[in-house]
């Protein structure tokens, strides 16, 4: 099992949640637009300037009652002219400290679209659809970093979804596969994300995108989203690219049935918590007559591995992401795909004791600590490693299948601290990059918690522009090239070369951390 399988995951909650809620800027002054007809029906947006938004646009039924753990079914159309004029609600999701109060409901399977206000006739622009993070537990579309205004004024237009989280995602019960044994189990949140690409395939046309052309983009849980869709059967043809940032890649869910640890086992330890016994339609019927809020709590004594994530089911997800990539079974689209320096920022635990994460290497231990640094802070070497081996190295496993299959891959590491937090900050924290990604840096300082962004300087902006553009023209051509002045070049099996935004620029770096990957990957082995 990798050191990411092997993490402390409710610290990757509480982090990633404070991550995902740094900004709550108050949105701008919006003016109403014409309507765009869709199949459902007419839609009514907002234009900020050059650009226009259109906000809580249903793409499937709301999956309550008898729909709960359901595939999502097919919206209802309406008659009249729908106000898309500002986000709908997060979907349910635990309270936490580390968030601003959200409005959630268990209603809640909607996207959002921007797109340039003006466009030639018939245009055809490249689409990117984002996937939140937040540990399949947090998060949603209406995040302001996720603001898509950026990428519209460049000629994308931008798709962002909300998916169905937590046990209303990702859960499996007897009950569920007795009453459809061969039909998609588990992935109820995966199996919203492509019911959100099948409504890009069919009306993105409307908003001026190209459906031919759509690459889906994500970060942290929405990354691994990301990973799956690329493995999945269901998602085959939906999409062109991929963008996995931070997406653990050597992770392997929990199979559905067959273990005492399976998805259902766990299941049915939740559903007796909660007061449900048994496996039959009787059991069923009760579980989906749960009120949401009882349903959300979490059940007293259970315990971290019944967080609920994605599984093998069999349909959805055939076989894990790095077996999958391994045998060559996964989708043959330019996959662009990195990490941050600090993604250890999840697992604050590690800093208070290296020795847990260290003595995972057994008989490597030493040299391992030798490839780090050595034992002067082996606090720093534990976090080091961590990062490596929960994002890095597996960027370069899944960067290698790709290469074996013949299918361009292209690999970043990003390294930027804004200068005013180096002195304090041991590296780029995970869900660092998003707003150089979306270009949405801040231009005053912001704080929250223990989480302080400076205001933006013209260092900062300009790691944001190259960024963004490399983003944009992968998005366009399914090859980075030089958008942000360096050329970008494709991974390879010669040099393995990465792409790296530190803090001297756009850099290529061949043979990025051999010697370091290399290490962790033999120490991670069984």
């Amino acid at each position: 099992m990798s050191y990411a399988a092997k993490m402390n995951r409710s610290a990757v909650w509480a982090a990633l949640a404070a991550v995902l809620a740094l900004v709550a800027a108050a949105p701008p002054a919006l003016a109403a637009v014409d309507a765009v007809k869709l199949r459902q029906g007419a839609l009514q947006g907002a234009a900020m300037g050059d650009v226009i938004a259109f906000k809580d646009i249903p793409y499937a039924a709301p999956p309550v009652g008898d729909l709960r753990w359901r595939p999502p079914q097919a919206p209802a159309p309406w008659t009249g002219v729908r106000k898309a004029e500002a986000f709908g609600p997060a979907c349910i999701q635990p309270a936490s400290p580390n968030r601003p109060l959200l409005a959630t409901s268990e209603d809640c399977l909607t996207l959002n679209v921007w797109t340039p206000a003006t466009r030639p006739a018939g245009a055809k622009l490249p689409v990117m659809v984002w996937i939140h993070g937040g540990a399949f537990v947090y998060g949603t579309a209406s995040t302001p970093f996720y603001d898509g205004t950026r990428f519209a004024r460049d000629g994308v237009v931008l798709v962002s979804l909300n998916y169905r989280l937590g046990r209303f995602g990702f859960f499996a019960h007897p009950a569920l596969t007795a009453a459809d044994p061969s039909g998609p189990l588990g992935n109820y949140g995966l199996m919203d994300q492509i019911a959100a690409l099948n409504w890009v395939k069919a009306n993105i046309a409307a908003f001026g995108g190209d459906p031919t052309n759509v690459t889906i983009f994500g970060e942290s849980a929405g990354a691994m989203s990301v990973n799956y869709l690329m493995v999945s059967p269901m998602a085959r043809g939906l999409f062109s690219k991929a963008i996995s940032e931070s997406g653990f890649g050597r992770v392997a869910g929990a199979a559905i049935r067959g273990a005492a640890d399976s998805a259902e086992a766990v299941g049915s330890k939740i559903a007796e918590g909660l007061g449900v016994k048994g496996r039959d339609a009787a059991a069923l019927a009760a579980l989906r007559a749960l009120p949401a809020e009882k349903l959300n709590a979490a059940p007293a004594g259970l315990s971290d591995p019944t967080i609920p994530s994605p599984m093998i089911d069999g349909v959805v997800v055939p076989q894990s992401v790095p077996a999958a990539f391994a045998a060559g079974h996964q989708a043959k689209v330019p996959f662009l795909q990195g990490g941050n320096s600090w993604e250890a920022s999840l697992f604050p635990k590690i800093r208070q004791d290296p020795e847990a994460t260290l003595t995972k290497a057994g008989p490597l231990r030493g040299a391992l600590i030798a490839l780090y640094g050595g034992p002067g802070d082996l606090a720093k070497v534990a976090m080091d490693v961590t990062t490596d081996a929960a994002v890095i190295e597996p960027d370069r496993f899944l960067a290698r299948q790709m290469v074996k299959a013949g299918v361009p891959a292209f690999v970043y590491f990003f390294s930027y601290v804004p200068a005013p937090q180096r002195a304090g900050m041991p590296g780029a924290p995970h869900g660092g990059e998003i707003m150089y990604v979306f270009d949405n840096l801040p231009e005053a300082p912001i704080s929250f918690g223990a989480y302080k962004i400076p205001a933006a300087t013209p260092d900062d902006a300009k790691i944001a522009q190259a960024m963004h553009a490399y983003w944009v023209v992968f998005a366009r051509t399914g090859d980075p090239g030089g958008a942000g002045g360096v050329a970008w070049p494709r991974f390879d099996a010669r040099s393995e070369p990465v792409l790296e935004f530190g803090a001297d620029g756009v850099r290529v770096r061949p043979e990025f951390r051999k010697a370091r990957l290399d290490a962790v990957a033999a120490a991670a082995k069984p």
